[in-house]
């Protein structure tokens, strides 16, 4: 547990730091003190950037290439496709729960307006995450306790109030579990790092191509509660297939058998 601590005061104090360091240069810079989307969009890369070099350097979170050499594609197919099926299903139920405050709609907005916003949220945003909240904190609470899910279960709360903003919170509970089970199942950040790909960048583009970002699910179908049935009933049968063929597909990397990039079964 202390190392968890460790890892997540690191991460908070370096965006907090980062944050107050860049919005100081930014308004000697141009004289104003209006926040802008590059503001925010250069606070991130750079916070970013430091959480990596640290983590990576101080091997807090360590990257292997013997994932990968037991070609994963189709774990990481079907966790690209699972993400595709969650966004329909989870906007429909946070509909439907009370509406809690979005206390950085604006900065977001701002953000995914910006072409270069896709570098944060799409790219940057996933790597860092995984490999601070999986590959960091979850890997050292599942060698401090006896209960994976209680691991898994600390992470997933951890990231979900890392985001500091209540609108996100409950999404991202839910998807912290179940980024910490794909994690649990296979000792690498791989197949995370591609389910939190395909979400934002689904995020990204739905922003940037919905003529009204903040309209109601329904809305997106012309007020046809049937057509939006439909395509909850859609997005589901994406979604299950995926988590049962994650279930078979997601497998640990034995460095034993990994020479000719297979495992048991020879489908690792």
């Amino acid at each position: 547990m202390k190392k968890t601590i460790i890892y997540l005061a690191a991460f908070v104090c370096i965006q907090l730091a980062t944050s107050f360091l860049v919005a100081a240069a930014w308004r000697i810079i141009t004289g104003s003190p209006d926040m802008t989307a590059w503001q925010i969009i250069t606070t991130s890369l750079v916070a970013d950037v430091i959480v990596l070099a640290l983590f990576l350097s101080m091997k807090w979170a360590v990257l292997k290439s013997y994932y990968l050499r037991t070609r994963p594609w189709m774990a990481i197919v079907f966790s690209a496709l699972a993400a595709a099926g969650t966004v329909l299903p989870a906007e429909w139920i946070l509909e439907k729960m009370p509406e809690l405050p979005n206390i950085v709609e604006g900065e977001f907005g701002m953000v995914l307006d910006n072409p270069a916003g896709y570098m944060v949220i799409g790219i940057f945003a996933p790597l860092v995450e995984e490999v601070v909240f999986r590959g960091a904190i979850l890997r050292a609470l599942l060698r401090s306790m006896k209960s994976h899910w209680g691991a898994i279960a600390i992470s997933a709360v951890l990231f979900s109030l890392v985001h500091a903003n209540p609108a996100q919170m409950p999404y991202a509970l839910a998807i912290g579990m179940l980024l910490g089970w794909m994690y649990w199942r296979t000792d690498s950040v791989v197949p995370g790092i591609a389910f939190h790909w395909m979400n934002n960048t689904i995020a990204y583009v739905a922003y940037n191509v919905m003529p009204n970002p903040d309209a109601k699910l329904i809305d997106y179908f012309a007020g046809n509660e049937r057509t939006m049935l439909l395509a909850l009933g859609f997005s589901l049968c994406i979604l299950i297939p995926s988590l049962v063929q994650l279930n078979i597909w997601l497998r640990k990397a034995d460095d034993a058998t990994t020479a000719d990039g297979l495992g048991k079964n020879g489908r690792r």
